[in-house]
C-alpha cells in the first residue's frame, strides 16, 4: 500500500467496499450460484471482518441476468435493467446466508424496497450497521436503470465514507491486455484514474471511475482466487493494482 504497511501491521483501511461480479459466484458452472464458491468468498469476507475492518459488499447479477444482454436480444432496456437489479438481490441473499453460517452478522440493503426480503436503503441506518460491525450488502444497484453495479459500488462507497473499493477479479491486478490470452501482457502496480479512462483498461465503467476520481476513492484490483488474498492486501501483502 501507499502508506508503507508491513506484513503483520494493522489493516491499512478501517472501512472498505468489496465489489465482486455475479460471475464470481458461478464457480465452474456456466450459470447461477455455486454454493461452495459462495462459501469460499464468504470466508474471505469473514477474514477481513475478523481484522476489525468494517465491510460493505456490492455483488453484480451477471450470473443470473445481465440487463445489457437482455436489451441486446430485443428486450426493452429499462425492464432488462430492473431484472438485473433483482438478480443482484438473489446473490446478496445467498452471500448473507453464507456469512451468517460463519457467525458474521449481515444486512442486505436494497435500493428497491422489498421489506419482506431485506431492508430499504437508508444511509444513516446503513452507517450504523457498519459501526456495529455488521457486514452490509448493498443490492439492486442504484435503483435506477442505465447504471451498472460498478457505479452503484462507487456511489455506496462514497456515501458510506469507505476508504477504498476492493474490486475482486479473476486476475491479480490490471494489465495492458488480457493476460489469459496474451503472454506478453504487462501488469500495472499503480495507475491513475485518467489512465484507466484514456487507455480503456476495463477496470470499471467510465462513470464509476469518474465518480471514484471525483471523491478521491482508491480502487484496489486483486484476484478473488487467491486464498487469504483479501486480508493479506490489507496487511500490505500480495499482488494487486491500485487505481488512484
Amino acid at each position: 500500500m501507499s502508506d508503507g504497511s508491513q506484513p503483520g501491521e494493522k489493516p491499512t483501511y478501517k472501512r472498505v467496499l468489496l465489489k465482486i461480479s455475479g460471475e464470481a459466484l458461478m464457480g465452474d458452472q456456466g450459470f447461477g450460484l455455486n454454493p461452495p464458491t459462495v462459501e469460499r468468498i464468504a470466508g474471505e469476507v469473514k477474514n477481513l471482518h475478523d481484522l476489525g475492518v468494517e465491510v460493505c459488499l456490492v455483488i453484480g447479477g451477471g450470473n443470473i441476468f445481465r440487463g445489457l444482454q437482455g436489451s441486446a436480444q430485443g428486450m426493452e432496456r429499462t425492464t432488462a435493467d430492473y431484472m438485473g437489479m433483482l438478480a443482484t438481490v438473489m446473490n446478496a441473499l445467498a452471500m448473507q446466508g453464507a456469512l451468517e453460517a460463519l457467525n458474521v452478522h449481515t444486512r442486505v440493503i436494497s435500493a428497491i424496497p422489498m421489506d419482506q426480503v431485506c431492508e430499504p436503503y437508508i444511509r444513516r441506518r446503513a452507517v450504523r450497521h457498519l459501526e456495529k460491525k455488521r457486514v452490509c450488502i448493498f443490492a439492486a444497484g442504484t435503483g435506477n436503470p442505465y447504471f451498472t453495479t460498478d457505479t452503484a459500488a462507487t456511489l455506496r462507497a462514497s456515501e458510506m465514507n469507505c476508504e477504498a473499493i476492493f474490486k475482486g477479479t479473476q486476475v491479480d491486478g490490471i494489465y495492458n491486455k488480457d493476460p489469459k490470452t496474451n503472454e506478453d501482457a504487462v501488469r500495472y502496480d499503480a495507475v491513475s484514474y485518467d489512465e484507466v479512462l484514456q487507455k480503456n483498461l476495463k477496470v470499471m465503467d467510465a462513470s464509476a471511475i469518474a465518480l471514484a476520481r471525483d471523491n478521491n476513492l482508491p480502487i484496489i484490483v486483486f484476484s478473488l482466487d487467491t486464498p487469504g488474498g483479501l486480508a493479506g492486501i490489507l496487511r500490505g501483502q500480495g499482488t494487486y493494482t491500485t487505481v488512484g
